[in-house]
């Protein structure tokens, strides 16, 4: 078997980048003796290494899939998407980098502590962390097994839910050896390594259009079905009301929701001072915009060079479209693991899956040990050893629990669990962020409010709407037992999530009011530093 048949390729692509990922955590694991240096990887990456670090929590396999497809398949439609990702990425740098950057915290828990009574504090963000994350854990985890069985060519479901048990096992070792250091230099590999994946495949591209973008552009229109529409709103879900307004939803949604994911939020901890903040944060500015630029001309090309009734034929949804484009760049191909160029693209995606896992998983783990165990049950009596070892069972823990919920809900259309991830965030996390970092009538009561009753109006307005029934694509097709007219809850869960934080607050009396802290940047004297 010649080294450069296809599957040998796959098999030594993913052996190295597994090689490179361990050797990383397994380095970044030698000072990971104390929960400080777990949890935020002190002094370990410049602020170029965080900006590349934070960029590769932003990309994940789901984005660059469903971003992908959507583009191929709705067009403008997907084009919005991938400029709310923008949007979402310039709000995280110039709102959020500077109340959670520093001072030694290790999760929002810790945040939103300083001010606040530390129980409700504590035991409602673990709450809602866990169920925000838990969704995007399943969707990266059926995703990366999937087309790691693609890549290595093994068929069948059962070949796809042992590598789904492949990558979370590999997911838990990551974050448990490596910590925050170690995740950061695999989400480092992974963003370069997606680059260079998606810079190969536009250069194919545009090279079959003569280099014109405009050309692509047009011959995508054609191909789509819906001529000159196909680059107007509308493509996505219909030209009604509600169509419009889903629209609006999935956009203010994904701004909002992935700016203050857990993830990406614990990323600011560890960056000392504004400046630090601002240098890491551009970085990821410009590595998403760079990746979601790419993946427009790749999502065009998808439908330009494939078309979109083969397209909507593989998969409605359009999760296939990256595949069925590799394929036909790569015409000397009959099946996918016979494809040189596919090898390498699906290495990049299942390299991007595995950073964003490891990632969620500590973030997940840290709630648990670090706000629910450490701080709350124990009330700060956990050595530094022991609250350690209770981070790394927490990850295997949340590990587990993942990958068995992830084969549970292999056949689930994955757009939902997306949309009720971010719709989550955005409803209950972002309100108690920032009312609990930028305004002093804050209270208890207010933080209540807004974290158990914005995730309790997300999860009942996505239970009853079209993504669950009622639906060719919901989850139950077959069943229609929706009332809620939005595929996406956020354009009316996200307004009431900070309506709630804000009455919840003037209900609550004066003495529960949040604790007036003071800032050593604004020149007041320093904040106690949550070192575990």
């Amino acid at each position: 078997m010649s080294f450069l048949d296809p599957r040998t390729l796959a098999f030594v692509l993913f052996a190295g980048f597994m090689a490179v990922s361990f050797l990383l955590c397994i380095l970044a694991a030698t000072g990971n003796d104390d929960p400080t240096e777990f949890y935020l990887g002190t002094g370990a990456l410049s602020p170029m290494q965080n900006g590349l670090a934070i960029a590769g929590d932003y990309i994940s396999a789901a984005t660059v899939l469903s971003t992908t497809g959507t583009i191929a398949l709705a067009g403008f439609d997907g084009v919005l998407i991938a400029t709310s990702t923008v949007v979402s990425i310039l709000m995280f740098m110039l709102v959020l980098s500077g109340p959670l950057c520093g001072r030694g915290r290790f999760t929002l828990g810790d945040v939103l502590s300083e001010r606040l009574s530390e129980r409700p504090a504590r035991t409602g963000t673990a709450v809602v962390v866990l169920v925000v994350v838990m969704p995007l854990l399943l969707v990266q985890l059926n995703g990366a097994g999937a087309m790691l069985a693609l890549l290595l060519g093994i068929p069948g479901s059962g070949a796809v839910t042992g590598c789904t048990i492949f990558i979370g096992s590999l997911m838990v070792c990551y974050a448990a050896l490596g910590g925050m250091k170690g995740t950061g230099f695999v989400q480092i590999l992974k963003t370069v390594l997606l680059l260079a994946a998606f810079v190969l495949l536009a250069c194919l591209v545009l090279k079959r259009f003569s280099w014109n973008p405009a050309t692509l552009f047009d011959a995508a229109a054609d191909a789509s079905g819906y001529g000159d529409g196909f680059w107007q709103s509308g493509r996505q879900y219909g030209d009604s009301l509600s169509g419009r307004l889903d629209v609006i939803s999935v956009q203010l949604t994904l701004a909002l929701g992935a700016a203050c994911m857990p993830h990406l939020t614990m990323r600011l901890h560890p960056i000392r001072g504004m400046r630090a903040a601002r240098v890491a944060t551009t970085w990821a500015v410009g590595a998403v915009t760079t990746i979601l630029g790419l993946i427009v001309i790749v999502g065009a090309g998808a439908t330009a060079v494939v078309g979109a009734r083969a397209l909507r034929a593989s998969d409605p949804a359009g999760s296939d479209s990256l595949l069925l484009l590799t394929l036909a760049l790569d015409p000397a191909a009959q099946e996918a693991d016979q494809s040189l160029l596919f090898s390498v693209v699906a290495c990049a995606v299942v390299a991007t899956t595995l950073a964003a896992v490891a990632g969620l998983t500590l973030a997940a783990a840290a709630s648990l040990a670090h706000d629910v165990l450490a701080k709350v049950v124990f009330k700060g009596g956990l050595s530094a050893n022991r609250e350690l070892a209770a981070a790394r069972t927490a990850i295997v823990v949340v590990g587990v629990a993942a990958v068995v919920l992830a084969i549970v809900t292999q056949h689930w259309n994955r757009q939902v669990l997306i949309s009720f991830t971010f719709a989550a965030a955005a409803s209950a996390l972002l309100p108690v962020v920032l009312y609990g970092t930028l305004w002093r009538g804050f209270t208890v009561n207010g933080l209540r409010w807004a974290l158990y009753g914005g995730l309790l109006l997300t999860a009942v307005a996505m239970a009853f709407s079209p993504a669950v029934s009622g639906n060719p694509l919901a989850v139950f097709p077959e069943r229609d037992f929706h009332w809620f007219p939005l595929r996406n809850p956020g354009l009316i869960t996200i307004p009431a999530g900070f309506l709630l934080g804000w009455l919840g607050s003037r209900i609550g009396g004066r003495g529960r009011r949040a604790r007036h802290v003071q800032d050593p940047a604004r020149g007041d004297t320093p904040y106690a530093a949550h070192t575990g």
